[in-house]
């Protein structure tokens, strides 16, 4: 089961390297620039320095979070992210693409950075996960993004 570990974290850097401002998705609204910008701000809400409203029930905190984080499958496509995540909504817009993507380097291995130094936000529809989980989570999403631009 993959994670956040130094090595994979590494693994989705270089990954990310062959994104282009041009790549085009394979599914989804997305263009290269919102996508980085999503995942700016979804480990930003992981990192607890930003927050989105909460969608939660007894299914996403329970079933869900157990078929998403454990089961061997991927992510399903086009599944609807939180209005403050969306860059079409309230997400924070795309900036130069080159900074952005060398910001989101920072901040994957910031987030997979042992010892921590930030304190882990809640998941809108998880709430909140353990460190194993946000680890998971955040390999689970950029690996999800990734595989939407064919990477």
């Amino acid at each position: 089961m993959k994670t956040m570990t130094p090595h994979e974290t590494g693994l989705l850097i270089e990954r990310f390297a062959q994104l282009r401002p041009e790549s085009r998705a394979l599914w989804g609204k997305m263009n290269a620039g919102q996508m980085v910008r999503h995942l700016l701000d979804s480990y930003a809400l992981a990192m607890g320095e930003r927050r989105a409203s909460e969608d939660s029930t007894w299914v996403g905190r329970n079933l869900l979070k157990h078929l998403a984080f454990y089961m061997p499958m991927k992510w399903p496509k086009n599944v609807v992210t939180r209005p403050e995540m969306d860059q079409e909504l309230g997400g924070t817009l795309p900036g130069e693409f080159h900074s952005d993507l060398a910001q989101l380097t920072k901040v994957l291995r910031r987030f997979a950075a042992s010892p921590r130094d930030f304190r882990f936000g809640r998941h809108p529809v998880f709430m909140e996960l353990t460190e194993r989980e946000w680890m998971r989570w955040g390999w689970l999403h950029a690996d999800h993004h990734l595989r939407k631009f064919g990477l």
